[in-house]
């Protein structure tokens, strides 16, 4: 388990934690459906949606490991849409 602000930081979705945390706070950020806070505990299997402007991009949890390299980032989740 790990914090959706932290897990989008560590996965690089959003380069910076309090980016992250804004959008969270913001209303952009979904878990299975649901407006997400900042402290919201995401695992794998969860379903996660992040709005960009017009754009948006949804992607399944598949490991939620702190330590993670620039080329094993991606492997934390997997795009769905």
């Amino acid at each position: 388990m790990m914090r959706i602000d932290k897990f989008l930081k560590v996965s690089r979705v959003i380069k910076r934690r309090t980016v992250a945390a804004e959008a969270c706070s913001g209303g952009r950020i979904e878990i299975n459906g649901k407006a997400a806070k900042p402290a919201k505990e995401v695992k794998p299997g969860d379903v996660v949606t992040v709005s960009f402007g017009s754009n948006s991009l949804t992607f399944e949890v598949l490991n939620t490991d702190e330590k993670q390299t620039k080329q094993s980032a991606s492997e934390m989740y997997r795009v769905i849409e």
